[in-house]
């Protein structure tokens, strides 16, 4: 009696098709019934017939192998259950007969030593093969077409969810809280003070759900500020439109943030990592030895303790207690009376104006470059069409010329965008001032750095009683002056700044100015940690 595996094969997409693995079965048992053929075993398979690759055949093949001669067929029902890949098909009949079994479809019955039944089967399986390739060449277009139109396709990126609408069209919305960590996450990669290793833990503490490499991927993902890409295909070169979505940041910041990932932008990143009791650690300067102390926690009897320390071989040790102390009475010198609010509210006005000022030139300066840039693309298409270049340098020269222009357009929409007034950052700012050593106090390990490192821009020195610094922002020096001369204007005294004389910048053939920039930087600052 003639033996034989039954093959049942079904992919998920094709059981609405009248495919499903019962009637296959069904109809295979039957053909065996009616024909005197043992049934050996039932391969029930869940998955595509692109290639061979798929853990049933696998199994199957290597049982075949084992047991030569064991069975006479592989049953199925149509050729497209066996293979819908004409080349794998053919190479894998040559391997069942050198097993000694005959492949058969029972629907499309083939006598394979007749040679001209392989011309059937040559259509048999190029016919499946085809309307894969149908399928697969129509969704590809489908894909493209909804690109072109602004809609983003595939999984939505960190930060984003899938929705569809009730007419059933698909898009991506922002989700909260990954949308707004994003938002953080561009911000500080633009600022360029922390590497994107140190950016992504921050991001896990505060909640996002993504690996690493994901993470680094979204960063250079251009559907952050608004843009759907569409890949190179044939003739169409690779070029970017405007996304239907909401995007979580502007282009100017996208394109900010590529800046320092590509390195074309440098800034200093802190690489000092420290705990909530120690956030002085990395500023301080050993008395005796120059060295910056480090710090460290002890465990006591019943708690423990937090110090500031030297290496090994120094004895310089204090308590962090009892420095933090001492510096937020520091950081109170520098909290303005409302009379110096006045003043230092007049001074970020007018710094701010200088400012405009300024951006108006740059902004003339972009408009300038844009303008070139333009100028070089209408050059490059009329060298295009007088035959003096060939088709293929005009598209290199266009791509290059069309990204310059894309990352200019964006620079200009961030001044357009600017607004001159400033009412309200100044009013938080100035309140923010107000209660720096509250801020301070509050604020967590981050904000508390940042503090500190805004106001004093050199190391501090701390000799166990008081803290010394070569260098104060000329700012908070500058508010600091005019805090003591107002007070001491309001108590009819004079107090003595010879101790702060170190302190104030050099001046040159004029008179030190009031550092307004520097003020409205610290100003800005302030506004972040509200």
């Amino acid at each position: 009696m003639k033996t034989a595996y039954l093959y049942v094969r079904v992919s998920t997409d094709e059981q609405t098709k009248g495919y499903s693995p019962q009637n296959q079965e069904e109809l295979l048992v039957k053909y065996c019934t009616l024909n005197g053929i043992k049934v050996l075993r039932v391969i029930r398979e869940d998955f595509s017939a692109k290639t061979f690759n798929r853990p049933e055949w696998k199994k199957l093949l290597a049982e075949l192998k084992k047991n030569r001669g064991k069975a006479d067929f592989v049953l199925f029902t149509r050729w497209d259950r066996f293979s819908r890949n004409a080349g794998d098909a053919y190479q894998m009949i040559n391997i069942l007969r050198k097993y000694g079994v005959e492949p058969q479809a029972v629907e499309q019955p083939l006598d394979l030593s007749i040679p001209e039944n392989k011309m059937m089967l040559a259509f048999y399986l190029a016919a499946p093969e085809v309307e894969n390739d149908r399928r697969a060449l129509n969704t590809f277009h489908g894909m493209r077409r909804a690109r072109k139109e602004g809609r983003y396709m595939g999984v939505a990126p960190v930060g984003y969810v899938n929705k569809i609408t009730e007419n059933g069209v698909k898009y991506i919305a922002p989700e909260e809280p990954e949308a707004s960590i994003m938002r953080w996450a561009f911000t500080e990669i633009a600022a360029g003070t922390f590497n994107t290793q140190q950016i992504f833990k921050v991001a896990q503490q505060k909640g996002i759900r993504c690996a690493r490499s994901n993470f680094f991927v979204a960063l250079r993902n251009p559907v952050y500020c608004g843009k759907i890409i569409i890949p190179k295909y044939k003739d169409e070169e690779a070029t970017f439109v405007d996304g239907r979505h909401e995007p979580l940041i502007s282009e100017a910041l996208f394109y900010q943030a590529q800046e320092v990932l590509e390195g074309r932008t440098r800034h200093f990143r802190p690489k000092i990592v420290t705990g909530e009791t120690l956030p002085l650690r990395g500023f301080l300067i050993c008395p005796l030895c120059g060295k910056i102390l480090t710090g460290s926690v002890s465990k006591g009897r019943s708690q423990y303790y937090s110090y500031y320390h030297c290496f090994e071989g120094c004895s310089s040790r204090y308590r962090a207690e009892f420095v933090n102390g001492i510096f937020v009475d520091e950081l109170r010198k520098f909290v303005p009376t409302p009379e110096a609010i006045g003043v230092i509210s007049k001074v970020v006005s007018e710094a701010f104006k200088d400012k405009t000022r300024a951006l108006q030139d740059d902004k003339r300066q972009v408009l300038q470059q844009l303008t070139e840039q333009q100028n070089r693309l209408t050059k490059a298409r009329e060298l295009l069409l007088s035959g003096d270049i060939d088709p293929a340098d005009y598209k290199t020269m266009k791509t290059e010329y069309e990204k310059k222009i894309a990352m200019l357009e964006a620079k200009l929409s961030q001044f357009t965008s600017n607004n001159d007034s400033i009412d309200k950052l100044l009013y938080t700012a100035i309140d923010n001032l107000s209660k720096l050593d509250v801020l301070y106090e509050n604020g967590g390990i981050a904000e508390k750095r940042d503090i500190i490192g805004s106001m004093y821009p050199e190391k501090m020195t701390f000799d166990g009683i008081a803290l010394r610094t070569a260098r104060v922002n000329e700012a908070a020096l500058y508010m600091f002056n005019i805090i003591n001369e107002l007070e001491g204007k309001k108590n009819g005294t004079s107090r003595n700044k010879n101790n702060l004389s170190r302190l104030v910048p050099r001046t040159g053939i004029e008179p030190a100015l009031p550092c307004e920039n520097q003020i409205l930087s610290l100003a800005r600052m302030l506004f972040t940690q509200s």
